[in-house]
């Protein structure tokens, strides 16, 4: 029996794969470790360093564009919503979208998937000219030599933390993709801890209402931001064209397992919510399930130019040959 490294990020319904209780037909699983995981896209996208690697997915596309030899399965092990990303500095006098244009935002790198995800929320639903915007960024792109000319590095070491809580910065994002760490990704990365809010001088959020507005986007379009596709090494599809198939299926029984046990994703309290929200399967897997989503994403990272306009980006062609219901 063959066996493939493979490294996920810390999300329960692919526990049962990582532990040996789930297999891919013929294959024998040897998880590796990474943390934070986002350390692996990179390794992954740079060296091939994995068989198998959750990756974010518009790096993935831009691995694609690169000639990166990567291929992909349509599971997509993690999905939020963005709204509630958008953090103003205390002084800053931003109140609606619009106010954005023309202030500095930090962001961790200018190709995150957060990120895209929300300057085509930004730009679609509320009109924003996000070109009017200078991106700050405190860490290297996965796949480098794509950010446009209103992107500025931070030098002198500080975190966009640092930068929002001093008002240098007129707003960032949140967490992993901006204020929640610093520097590049390394263990201990999330010690930085967020700006406390409640302060005077406290950073607050652009949309005090974010989960109600962000469950109206979905409701309207359909588009439910996507994280976290799985990525295989294409000469591995090369010599077994039945892995893909495989894989994906057997990360959908990972799935079942895990919510057999724990039913309304009662383990994971953000994707219970999310469900509710949503009335649905938090992360559902497959082509279809995802499809209004999978061409917003690509129509995002092409309108932001991280995508060359005439790449093909038709859906089956961004996923390996094989047999993918929804699941």
């Amino acid at each position: 029996m063959d066996k493939l490294t493979v490294v996920l990020g810390d999300f329960p319904h692919g526990q049962p794969l990582l532990d040996g209780d789930v297999e891919p037909d013929g294959y024998a699983v040897d998880p590796v470790d990474v943390k934070p995981v986002i350390g692996a896209y990179r390794r992954m996208i740079r060296d091939l360093e994995f068989d198998v690697c959750e990756l974010a997915p518009v790096s993935y596309l831009m691995a694609r564009q690169e000639g990166i030899p990567l291929t992909a399965v349509p599971v997509f092990l993690n999905r939020r919503f963005h709204h509630g990303d958008i953090q103003c500095a205390a002084h800053s006098g931003i109140r609606v979208p619009k106010d954005l244009e023309g202030r500095r935002i930090g962001v961790r790198a200018y190709s995150v998937s957060t990120g895209v995800w929300v300057r085509g929320v930004l730009r679609e639903e509320y009109g924003v000219d996000i070109d009017t915007i200078t991106w700050v960024v405190d860490d290297d792109d996965h796949i480098e030599g794509r950010v446009p000319a209103n992107v500025e590095r931070v030098t002198d070491g500080r975190s966009l933390g640092e930068l929002l809580r001093a008002g240098e910065i007129d707003a960032a994002l949140t967490g992993n993709a901006g204020t929640g760490r610093a520097g590049s990704p390394r263990a201990g990365w999330t010690a930085a801890a967020e700006p406390e809010p409640g302060a005077d001088d406290s950073p607050y959020p652009l949309f005090p209402e974010a989960d109600t507005l962000a469950v109206d986007h979905y409701l309207r379009t359909g588009v439910y931001p996507l994280h976290s596709l799985i990525s295989v090494r294409t000469e591995l599809v090369e010599r077994d064209p039945g892995l893909p198939t495989k894989l994906y299926a057997a990360f959908a029984e990972s799935k079942r397992r895990h919510l057999a046990g724990h039913p309304q994703w009662s383990a994971v309290p953000r994707l219970a919510r999310q469900s509710r929200a949503i009335g649905g399967d938090p992360v559902p897997y497959g082509i279809q399930a995802n499809e209004r989503s999978l061409h917003a994403m690509a129509r995002f990272a092409k309108d932001q130019g991280l995508l060359d306009r005439d790449v093909p980006t038709d859906l089956p062609s961004l996923f390996a040959p094989g047999d993918y219901p929804d699941a």
